[in-house]
């Protein structure tokens, strides 16, 4: 099995990345991954005036796929997620949805003990272990690893975890993927700008699929199936996703354009992602077996 270390990272998805290594379609593959921090902040008394923020959310990578031509799919089964060490957050002035409200910064170091989240001698949270950032070079102009679109990036949606397959575009030879930004546990929104940031070894099964014309990226979880979309306005990310899951029900139901906008009224969950990223990203969800004509 491959393993990449978390030293061979990019910090912008891009084409003219050179991969760190080529693998064969259906292979699994084991990314090292740092912090979004690249494991800068050591303690709860880390000064920001010391943080070099060119140095934020690292992507492990980019793989280069044999097979993966543009116009392909890249099939992303995520087997398993383990971290590697405590977790850090932060929030400050101008940071996150209340930033305009504090005037200092808050530091957290947070231990992961038993699977539980340690928050504070009487709050402990259960894990959900997620991958922020994961995706493909973009088709153009290359696209910083804090920024979710098309391709992928910083979409920071906490479905995209252990026993998910997520779908991503290939827009170059290669596919050119990878991923970092991991989170301990994380809420939709991630109001205060991130998660329980943490490092972390994530295994992977890359696999090529063709002649498929989805809306992506989409993925599959638990018998449900979700659109994501990344767009400069909540509303507009709202639109794409629905517009992506109507093409869904279309295709894969006997139900009209108008019949499947219905069937998202009474069964589709349109859920936000995150607000605190460049693009906002929201999914909408619908239970797999509403598409009949899925295989």
């Amino acid at each position: 099995m491959t393993y990449i270390k978390k030293e061979e990272c990019v910090y912008a998805m891009d084409k003219n990345n050179q991969p760190v290594c080529t693998v064969q379609d259906g292979e699994v593959v084991t990314f090292e991954t740092f912090d979004c921090f690249t494991n800068q902040i050591t303690s709860e008394v880390s000064s920001f005036t010391t943080l070099d923020w060119d140095r934020i959310n690292p992507a492990t990578g980019p793989v280069f796929i044999e097979g993966a031509e543009p116009g392909d799919t890249l099939k992303v089964e995520i087997k398993k997620i383990e971290i590697k060490g405590n977790a850090t957050m932060v929030t400050g002035t101008d940071m996150g949805v209340i930033g305009d409200l504090l005037t200092e910064n808050t530091v957290k170091i947070l231990p992961v003990v038993n699977d539980q989240l340690i928050f504070s001698d009487d709050l402990k949270l259960p894990l959900n272990k997620m991958i922020g950032v994961i995706g493909v070079a973009p088709k153009d102009e290359p696209i910083s690893c804090g920024t979710p679109d098309s391709h992928g990036g910083n979409m920071d949606c906490k479905e995209i975890t252990e026993g998910t397959t997520l779908f991503l575009p290939v827009n170059v030879s290669g596919a050119l993927f990878s991923l970092g930004d991991c989170h301990a546990a994380m809420a939709d929104g991630e109001v205060s700008v991130c998660g329980a940031e943490v490092p972390c070894e994530v295994t992977v099964k890359l696999s090529v699929i063709k002649n498929k014309d989805w809306p992506l990226p989409f993925l599959i979880r638990d018998e449900k199936i979700s659109t994501l979309s990344s767009k400069l306005t909540v509303d507009e990310a709202c639109v794409s996703a629905t517009k992506m899951m109507v093409s869904f029900v279309e295709n894969y139901t006997d139900l009209t354009k108008g019949e499947a906008i219905h069937l998202l009224s009474l069964a589709g969950d349109l859920r936000i992602c995150q607000v605190v990223d460049p693009n906002k990203t929201v999914r909408m969800e619908l239970p797999l077996n509403y598409l009949k004509n899925w295989k």
